[in-house]
């Protein structure tokens, strides 16, 4: 019987819980009906806000007015946690707004700064067009294929020489490494993008296939060497930790490594290289695919000192700096999310020159976009106003 009796006071317990959960419930439902009201009252008086600014020309993102607007709402509530809560919820509301602002002086014409010509194409004709290493390197390989054969072209021994290279006028167009599928980004040339008034204007991903390559009277059983760029030999890890008794020496480029076995004379000697390398430098391929990746690839971009982009261009890069403080950077990507872009690619490089900077650092990001369109022009004004700073290396 006492069983029974906790059985059934157990249950009634449960189902009054059940109950109270619900009314619980309800209640937070009109807080929730209440909340979205007033929400939608606070977004009009925005609206209003944005024609003002419109107006005076004033600007959207006022920093100090919000600084002492949150110190205020938060001091309304007691309690760490809440105080927090309040300010992080504020610090949102106040960001949705800035947001629909830059939208208002967009749609009233006032398009955010753009600096940028637009072509109808980038070709080749009457342009001299630089590349780093020698005929047969993969950049020489993406430069044909972007530009076709033919090109008006020369080569020199760095990325930072071809960067000088457009910035100077020698050249018009260079053609760097940007990022490899297997070994990631070449941060040097990232870091080069900011050094130099440079743009990006196209790219170009080149299949990446690598070749042991020796003189004609090699055999694979007399190679003691292996020299290639570091981002080649990186890509074929495996294959060579499996001749860990061959020793690994760096070049400049593929190409430059085929042409140092090719003087040498030596059959100890091989490089990693392409396929079109050996053609051009008469050498034997001893082993074709090497590289970890079947499906290895390398994205080659063009730049030029000129701030143009193509009419039909639809990726944008851009580099930006943000406080070095909690949220920042979410806040600024935040203004790729609300206008409906594609965010595709970020990378962080540390910034470099400045005092105090350690472990700080600049981010690279890529999203889907053009120029002329609103969202873009969105995204822009509100990064603009609310970054340390903020650069577009090109639209393509």
């Amino acid at each position: 019987m006492q069983a029974l009796r906790a059985f059934i006071t157990n249950k009634t317990s449960r189902v009054d819980t059940v109950k109270d959960l619900l009314l619980i419930r309800d209640e937070i439902d009109q807080v929730d009906n209440e909340i979205t009201a007033l929400y939608q009252k606070r977004m009009e008086l925005t609206s209003q806000v944005a024609e003002y600014k419109i107006k005076t020309g004033k600007k959207v993102f006022d920093k100090q007015r919000e600084r002492e607007k949150l110190e205020t709402l938060s001091a309304l509530v007691s309690g760490s946690f809440l105080k927090h809560g309040i300010r992080e919820l504020f610090e949102h509301i106040m960001s949705i707004s800035r947001k629909r602002q830059y939208q208002l002086i967009t749609e009233h014409g006032m398009e955010a700064p753009n600096a940028f010509t637009q072509v109808d194409e980038i070709c080749a004709d009457g342009k001299r067009i630089v590349f780093q290493g020698v005929e047969g390197a993969y950049a020489h390989i993406a430069m044909n294929e972007y530009f076709g054969c033919g090109t008006d072209s020369f080569h020199v021994d760095s990325w930072r020489e071809a960067m000088e290279a457009i910035q100077s006028g020698m050249a018009d167009y260079a053609v760097l490494p940007i990022e490899n599928s297997t070994a990631g980004v070449v941060a040097e040339n990232y870091d080069l993008l900011v050094e130099y008034d440079n743009y990006i204007v196209g790219e170009q991903i080149i299949p990446i296939s690598h070749c042991l390559l020796g003189l004609e009277d090699a055999q694979m059983s007399d190679i003691t060497s292996v020299y290639s760029h570091p981002q080649a030999l990186a890509q074929c890890d495996r294959y060579l930790q499996a001749h860990e008794e061959w020793d690994c020496a760096r070049e400049s480029n593929t190409a430059v490594a085929a042409c140092r076995v090719k003087k040498s004379g030596k059959i100890q000697k091989a490089a990693i290289a392409s396929e079109l390398t050996a053609q051009l430098y008469g050498l034997k391929i001893l082993e074709k695919d090497i590289q970890d990746n079947q499906e290895n690839s390398t994205r080659f971009i063009i730049v030029t000192n000129q701030k143009i982009f193509l009419k039909n261009a639809e990726k944008m890069s851009i580099c930006l700096e943000v406080k070095h403080q909690s949220g920042s950077l979410y806040h600024a990507l935040s203004h790729i999310i609300y206008n409906d872009l594609n965010m595709n690619f970020i990378q962080s490089r540390p910034l470099k020159g400045r005092e105090g900077t350690n472990w700080q650092y600049r981010f690279f990001i890529d999203f889907k976009g053009n120029l002329n369109e609103s969202a873009v022009s969105n995204a822009l004004r509100g990064l603009m106003e609310e970054c340390e700073n903020i650069r577009v290396l090109g639209n393509y």
